[in-house]
């Protein structure tokens, strides 16, 4: 099956500098030659993922998870190889050749084919909403004062009656597989076709390219549900995009503000707030998170002033005050939700408002004050208590000073006793940071048929490490004293065995070499790269690894000499065996 070339795989890969691209996603810090911070695939309160801008790798000692800037890309954005390296390409700016019969030239084909079936589909709603039968839709664009432009700017649409869309979509030429996967419409027990979609004003999903990824539908009466949504499918994924992103990144944007439906995003652009994105009515998740952080260094949360929206503003806050963010949360008050606001005080006010969003450390404290009452002592002390574990997260000295001062100042509490709370904590987070730097030495366990010293396994690890930099000449001189089945650790036999065979084909590139690899061993050999094993004397190191190895074997063999001598009984084999153990002996005695 074809696939793209070598040459095109490694131009996207040298365009991409790792680090470049982790950082889109996690807040990195430069230690020694190395970058860290916390791992996106598991939970950590101490970063133990680290990315090496030398070798081009990123290795978590948490969890063990490892690889290349397209295996980060495959498991961060939750896509295959194809997909993965068009997304580096088009960072880039790489074009790249059309890829026919792939591994997933199916699947590929398919969502091509589904992008398509949406983009029809937005244009077929849109152009609807203009007709004699959209007059629900018409009605409610104009009670909502939504212009022209708004409506166009956003492919505002309104679905008809039954199967009209499914007719026009057979009458363009498209096919029933690509129909139903899309979900648009449904087949139900009688083979009969039906919309999914019956006058509902419809919202076009658009990925961050501009694609038309699904639809949201708004009901025009008292009916329920008030809004359907697209279920999942191959170019759709909820938890992954954000409503109007591909909107707001038209305009030069260092702060998004996030909102909870269509129609905040909507009515807040059109007043004139362009940096609105919406949360397509699901708590906010990681992969979201992730798209924040690649598109703003600012993100103001800006959910319903209802209970369900307080709790929607927690729930964010989880997912995003770890990732390297500023992050504040908007205080609205006389009005449920930004779009109301917006249209009952106009944009100057609103946009007042959102200056002083206030940060998660002050939306949390004024959380815990509602719910307490202070002018009784064991609730002041509880929210002491509280204040004080809030404030011991903080790493920045000159922050945390900043919020004791202001809290003493506005509560009453003296700052001697805040600060006694806060250092107290302090420590136990850093004793407990500590404990996770120990947990964390913990790498990806390998299966192994039997026990192994520890000096065996980085003896073969060392070579491994060797075998690593890519040089060929290095690769000879190891393979003629060291075969790969002879390596005892199993992962270490299945990695030299495919390390030996891409030498044998003259293929020293290890980022390409490291691409066909699976989780397991990918997450080895970056163990192996980022453990950064110092040889200073590479040729001294090569000399006694191949010693370890000579000696070995002479004490292998020696040992089943001895065992085959106690049962020999011909006279010329026992001989012969004496005159091989001798020799071994001797062997042995020089090496030492």
């Amino acid at each position: 099956m074809a696939r793209y070339s070598e040459e095109i795989i490694d131009e996207v890969r040298q365009s991409n500098d790792i680090v470049d691209v982790i950082s889109q996603y996690v807040n990195l810090k430069r230690s020694g030659r190395n970058y860290f911070g916390l791992c996106p695939f598991h939970n950590e309160k101490s970063p133990s993922f680290s990315v090496s801008p030398d070798k081009q790798i990123f290795h978590c000692f948490g969890c063990g998870v490892g690889g290349n800037a397209i295996t980060f890309i495959m498991k961060i954005e939750g896509c295959g190889f194809v997909e993965a390296l068009q997304i580096l390409a088009e960072r880039a700016n790489i074009q790249l050749p059309t890829l026919e019969n792939n591994v997933d030239s199916k699947r590929e084909e398919l969502k091509a084919k589904v992008y398509k079936v949406n983009e029809f589909t937005a244009d077929f709603y849109h152009k609807n909403l203009y007709t004699p039968n959209a007059k629900l839709g018409q009605e409610y664009v104009k009670k909502r004062m939504l212009s022209n432009d708004t409506l166009k700017n956003y492919q505002i649409g309104f679905s008809g009656r039954f199967n009209e869309l499914y007719n026009a979509l057979k009458k363009a030429g498209f096919q029933e597989p690509e129909i139903l996967e899309s979900g648009l419409v449904n087949k139900n027990d009688n083979g009969q076709f039906i919309d999914r979609y019956r006058n509902r004003l419809m919202f076009p999903i658009c990925d961050v390219r501009g694609r038309v990824i699904a639809f949201g539908g708004r009901v025009l009466d008292d009916s329920k549900p008030k809004y359907i949504n697209s279920p999942e499918n191959v170019v759709y994924s909820k938890g992954r995009n954000l409503f109007g992103l591909n909107v707001a990144k038209k305009y030069d944007i260092k702060e998004l503000l996030i909102v909870e439906g269509y129609m905040d995003v909507i009515s807040l652009h059109q007043r004139g707030v362009k940096n609105v994105v919406g949360a397509l009515g699901t708590a906010l998740t990681q992969q979201q998170g992730f798209l924040l952080r690649k598109n703003a260094e600012k993100i103001i949360l800006s959910f319903d002033s209802d209970e369900a929206g307080q709790t929607a503003k927690i729930r964010a806050i989880d997912v995003l005050q770890n990732m390297g963010l500023d992050l504040r949360v908007l205080q609205m008050e006389g009005a449920k939700d930004p779009d109301e606001y917006i249209i009952k005080y106009g944009n100057a006010r609103f946009q007042n408002v959102v200056d002083k969003a206030i940060s998660v450390v002050e939306f949390k404290i004024k959380i815990l004050k509602n719910k307490l009452d202070l002018e009784n002592v064991n609730d002041k002390i509880k929210f002491l208590n509280e204040i004080a574990k809030l404030l011991s997260n903080i790493d920045n000295t000159m922050e945390r000073e900043v919020y004791i001062e202001k809290i003493a100042n506005t509560y009453q509490i003296s700052k001697e006793a805040i600060y006694a709370e806060v250092n107290k904590l302090s420590y136990k987070n850093q004793g407990e940071k500590l404990l996770d730097k120990s947990k964390n030495v913990v790498v990806h366990k390998k299966p192994e048929v039997s026990q192994i010293s520890p000096a065996l396994r980085k003896r073969e690890n060392m070579i491994l490490s060797i075998l690593l930099t890519g040089n060929l000449d290095l690769y000879q001189v190891i393979k003629v004293n060291v075969d790969c089945d002879e390596f005892k650790d199993e992962l270490n036999r299945k990695i030299a065995q495919k390390l030996y065979e891409e030498f044998e084909k003259g293929n020293s590139n290890i980022n390409a070499i490291l691409d066909n690899l699976d989780d397991s061993e990918q997450s080895h050999i970056t163990a192996i790269m980022a453990d950064d094993y110092e040889i200073d004397d590479m040729e001294k190191a090569i000399d006694d690894i191949i010693q370890s190895y000579q000696r070995e074997k002479l004490v292998d063999r020696k040992m089943q000499i001895l065992t085959l001598l106690e049962s020999q009984n011909d006279v010329n084999e026992k001989k012969e065996l004496e005159r091989e153990l001798i020799n071994i002996v001797n062997q042995l005695a020089r090496m030492k």
